[in-house]
């Protein structure tokens, strides 16, 4: 920031002294025509010359009166301007950034012009740019956790965790969970899944020998002489056969009667449950004691201790490592995003229309904190430092006004000589033809 600075006041300066520069000539023509003999050519000159310093002045008091005082009489109230308006300005500047910058119209706009999840899949399918996304996440994840190490914020961390568990109803937000989770039978597919996955486990041999071998293992500890005159492994083989086959028919007759009586007993069980935990005094106080426990116990505050030190350390020194392990998995989710995004473009599009859904839902409240910010930024300002910044990032072009001031004042005298003295110059054409 400070050589783009100081860049910027070099530049101010040469712009100004070549604006300086060429008012200068134009005087020293203007003074040097009375020292030459008179005539129509000479007072051409000068006329142009008197015009140019006119326009050049004038240009230079616009200019420099945005910026600074000039104690001219009549006249020096109205210099100085940016610093004697510095909160209009910074109103009026906040109010056109959230009108036209960050209206909802203007982002949504943007949005559709850009297709921005387009440019996304672009950049992440380009060589090297998931790699570089992942080492950015990575030092900002590093910085963060050499910020928590910090004494007072991990003070102030474990202090807003407790108050966090304390403002918990642990019995209310079970019985909240186990609503939204049973919801219009939700928990059915759940138990489909389950019944499924119990029949492929319960059909595997190694299921059924783990059967037999408790079955034979049973009989010798319940009736060790039985085991000795029967043919347990025969018993053992033929037992695990039934108990798979029952288990796996009680299975399918489940999983093929969406009315069957396990599911209503899950269903009765599970709804008996929520009433409890939402109205049972018991489940309350049984639920504050747990709160209780999460929040004061010094065996368990110790141990959460070490488990996150422990994973902060860990944490760090992979992070800090060039070949970091979450790195590498932040650098292939990179690359899966942006082969997704540059090969499925319907869902670009409804990427894309999701972020004109949120760009109109968060457009007012975004353009009117960063509204704000730009006021409150501009008011802390010091009103000679705002004078003094704008100057060094658009003073150098506005000295380009001054030369364009002395340009133009010299061919506005040179027209209004023309016209004046047209006879004169009229009859010296003439003269000049005729001789």
């Amino acid at each position: 920031m400070q050589s783009t600075h100081e860049d910027q006041a070099r530049a101010l300066i040469r712009a100004k002294w070549l604006a300086t520069g060429l008012l200068l000539a134009v005087a020293a023509v203007f003074a040097l025509t009375y020292a030459l003999p008179r005539s129509l050519a000479v007072e051409c000159v000068r006329a142009v010359a008197e015009a140019a310093m006119v326009g050049a002045l004038a240009d230079w008091f616009a200019v420099s009166a945005l910026f600074r005082r000039i104690p001219l009489p009549f006249v020096q109230r109205h210099t100085d301007i940016i610093a004697r308006n510095k909160a209009r300005i910074g109103g009026n500047l906040a109010s056109f950034v959230r009108d036209e910058f960050l209206d909802a119209p203007s982002l949504v706009t943007m949005i559709r012009r850009h297709d921005p999840a387009h440019m996304l899949g672009q950049w992440l399918t380009s060589p090297g740019n998931a790699e570089l996304l992942a080492r950015q996440m990575s030092r900002l994840a590093l910085s963060a956790l050499e910020t928590v190490e910090d004494e007072r914020i991990q003070r102030f961390m474990n202090d807003a965790a407790r108050t966090l568990i304390g403002q918990i109803d642990l019995s209310r937000t079970m019985a909240m969970a186990l609503e939204a989770l049973t919801h219009n039978g939700r928990h059915q597919a759940l138990l489909d899944d389950l019944l499924a996955r119990l029949a492929t486990l319960v059909r595997d041999p190694q299921t059924r020998t783990f059967i037999a071998e408790t079955i034979v293992q049973w009989i010798k500890r319940e009736h060790p002489l039985k085991e000795k005159v029967l043919p347990t492994d025969w018993l053992s083989e033929k037992g695990a056969g039934a108990i798979a086959q029952a288990i796996e028919n009680l299975l399918a007759e489940v999983a093929g009667n969406p009315a069957h009586q396990l599911r209503g007993t899950l269903d009765g069980a599970v709804q008996r449950l929520v009433e409890r935990l939402q109205s049972d005094p018991e489940w309350a106080e049984r639920g504050m004691a747990i709160r209780h426990y999460l929040q004061n116990d010094a065996t368990l505050g110790r141990y959460v201790q070490t488990l996150w030190t422990s994973l902060r350390e860990r944490l760090q020194r992979d992070l800090a490592d060039e070949d970091s392990a979450v790195s590498r998995k932040v650098a292939a989710m990179g690359q899966w995003l942006g082969l997704s995004l540059a090969g499925d473009p319907a869902l670009r599009v409804r990427l894309n229309v999701r972020l004109e859904l949120w760009a109109a839902q968060w457009a007012p409240e975004l353009s009117q904190f960063v509204a704000e910010h730009i006021r409150n930024t501009v008011d802390r300002w010091d009103a000679q430092e705002l004078a003094r910044l704008v100057e060094l990032h658009i003073g150098s072009d506005l000295q380009y006004i001054r030369i364009n001031g002395t340009v133009v004042g010299g061919f506005i005298g040179l027209l209004l000589f023309v016209l004046s003295h047209a006879d004169d110059l009229a009859q010296g054409v003439g003269a000049l033809f005729a001789g």
